[in-house]
């Protein structure tokens, strides 16, 4: 499909745009800072996680069955204090994202699994709606990938043939999800390779 006209890009924020929201890493920087039992903690998180990218539990509840579900000596404010610290920005990766946004007038979407109030963080703190035009959350939309109809929903409100768009993440195996249900792909492996792999796909205008 290389060579079709591509009218919206569809982008994955965390390992893209940003550092992951809260994963293996994220998790045992606070397992050590706070002095958690990791397998504990991991354990739990896994049994949870997906019902709260899915935006089916608040931030509070999530935490409440992962680490407060039994006395602590610092307050729920202090860890989620910790996990939003653990954001960064991919600033080269923003940058060029709304230069070739600007320069072939595309529509840029997020399709990212993240829950609710890390998502609104942030998107706030990033000031990512400088990027998006619209953000396709797990958390809003209540389906996070590889379900395919986050990709057919995506693709329904950018009103956008799937041949005539983009997706761009770095797992592999929801750009092989996203090519099934037709969209163009690209397994983002760092800025300098995404930026050659884009110059097979002619933005026309």
């Amino acid at each position: 499909m290389k060579g079709k006209e591509i009218k919206t890009l569809f982008l994955d924020i965390g390992g893209v745009l940003l550092t992951n929201g809260w994963d293996h890493d994220s998790r045992k920087k606070a397992i050590d800072h706070f002095k958690l039992d990791g397998d504990e903690m991991n354990e739990r998180h896994h049994l949870t996680f997906d019902t709260f990218e899915e935006g089916k539990l608040t931030l509070t509840e999530y935490l409440k069955r992962v680490v407060f579900y039994k006395k602590r000596t610092f307050s729920e404010d202090d860890f989620i204090k910790f996990m939003f610290s653990q954001s960064t920005a991919h600033k080269d990766a923003i940058k060029f994202f709304k230069k070739i946004k600007k320069q072939f007038n595309l529509r840029v979407i997020a399709i990212s699994n993240e829950g609710r109030e890390l998502n609104n963080y942030r998107i706030q703190k990033f000031k990512l709606n400088e990027l998006f035009d619209a953000f396709v959350s797990s958390s809003y939309v209540h389906y996070r990938k590889p379900d395919i109809d986050i990709f057919r929903m995506a693709s329904d409100i950018s009103q956008t043939l799937p041949e005539n768009s983009l997706y761009i993440d770095d797992r592999h195996m929801f750009v092989e999800v996203a090519q099934s249900f037709g969209m163009n792909g690209i397994h983002y492996k760092g800025l300098a390779e995404a930026k050659s792999q884009l110059k097979e796909f002619k933005f026309k205008r």
